[in-house]
C-alpha cells in the first residue's frame, strides 16, 4: 500500500485545510482518506516555497485590476461619460425595449421621456419582444401598435441617465449637448426558484436579470449646408448654338 505523506506546515493552506488533513492522517483505508478531504500531499509538495510579497509580485496583482471594458469600443474616453449596471433585478425583455426607445435622443429629451413613462403618459414601443403585448394608442407616435409602460425598467435607465450625466460633469463636458450614443442591455444568468403549489405540485418560478451599459458623448455641431446654385440645363440645340455664337464672335 502506498503510504501518504501530509505536510501540516504549509503556509498557504487554511486551517480548515490543516484539521481535514489531520484526520485523514488517522483514516485506515484510502477510500476513507478521500472522503476526509482529498488534502493528500505528496513530499515533493513540501519543497514548494510561499511565494514572497516582493513588489513585482504586487505588480503583478495591480495589473489584473483593470478598467471596465465596455462594448463600444471606438469611443474616446475623455470625450464620453459612461455608467453601466450588472445583476440588475429588471426584465431583459422589457429592459431592452426601453433602451432602444431612448438610444439616439439627447439626454434632456431622454429623462423627460422617462420620466412620462413612469407616469404612464408615454408608452414604449414593443418591437421585438412584443409577445402577448397589448395594443394602445400612444404607440401611435412611433408607428406601431403594441406598447408598454415598464416603470421598473424606465427607474432603472432614469438613473444610470443620471449617474452618466454627473460623470459628464465632472469631466467638463457640456452636460445640454450630451446625447445617448450607445446603450445596451445584455442578458445575466437567470435565477430560479420555486412555488409551492396544490396538490403537491410544484412550479418554476423565474427571473431574467440583466446587464445595462450606456454612454454619453457630445452632439456633433450641425453645419448648414450650401445653398444650392441655380443651374440651368440646356438642350443640345441650345448648346450647338451656343458654340456658333461663340465661334462667330471670336
Amino acid at each position: 500500500m502506498t503510504q501518504h505523506i501530509y505536510s501540516l506546515s504549509l503556509p498557504y493552506l487554511p486551517e480548515t485545510a490543516r484539521v481535514r488533513a489531520r484526520l485523514g492522517q488517522g483514516a485506515k483505508s484510502e477510500k476513507n482518506r478521500t472522503n476526509l478531504g482529498n488534502l493528500a500531499l505528496a513530499v515533493d509538495d513540501e519543497k514548494r516555497q510561499h511565494q514572497p510579497d516582493t513588489e513585482d509580485h504586487r505588480l503583478l496583482i495591480a495589473n489584473s485590476f483593470k478598467m471596465v471594458r465596455y462594448a463600444a469600443q471606438e469611443i474616446e474616453n475623455a470625450k464620453s461619460a459612461r455608467a453601466r449596471g450588472s445583476y440588475l433585478r429588471v426584465s431583459f425583455k422589457n429592459t431592452r425595449e426601453t433602451a432602444q426607445a431612448v438610444n439616439g435622443m439627447k439626454l434632456s429629451k431622454a429623462l423627460v421621456y422617462l420620466e412620462n413613462v413612469t407616469k404612464k403618459s408615454m408608452a414604449v414601443p414593443m418591437r421585438r419582444y412584443a409577445g402577448s403585448t397589448g395594443r394602445t394608442a400612444q404607440g401611435k407616435q412611433f408607428g406601431v401598435s403594441k406598447a408598454r409602460w415598464p416603470i421598473k425598467s424606465a427607474e432603472y435607465i432614469l438613473d444610470l441617465l443620471k449617474n452618466a450625466e454627473a460623470n459628464a460633469d465632472v469631466k467638463g463636458l457640456d452636460t445640454q449637448a450630451l446625447i445617448v450614443s450607445r446603450i445596451q442591455v445584455n442578458q445575466a444568468p437567470a435565477q430560479r426558484r420555486r412555488t409551492y403549489r396544490a396538490h403537491g405540485r410544484i412550479n418554476p418560478y423565474q427571473s431574467q436579470p440583466c446587464h445595462i451599459e450606456l454612454i454619453l458623448t457630445e452632439a456633433n455641431e450641425e453645419v448648414a449646408k450650401a445653398a444650392p446654385k441655380e443651374v440651368t440645363r440646356l438642350s443640345s440645340r441650345q448648346r450647338g448654338s451656343q458654340i456658333r455664337r461663340a465661334l462667330i464672335e471670336a
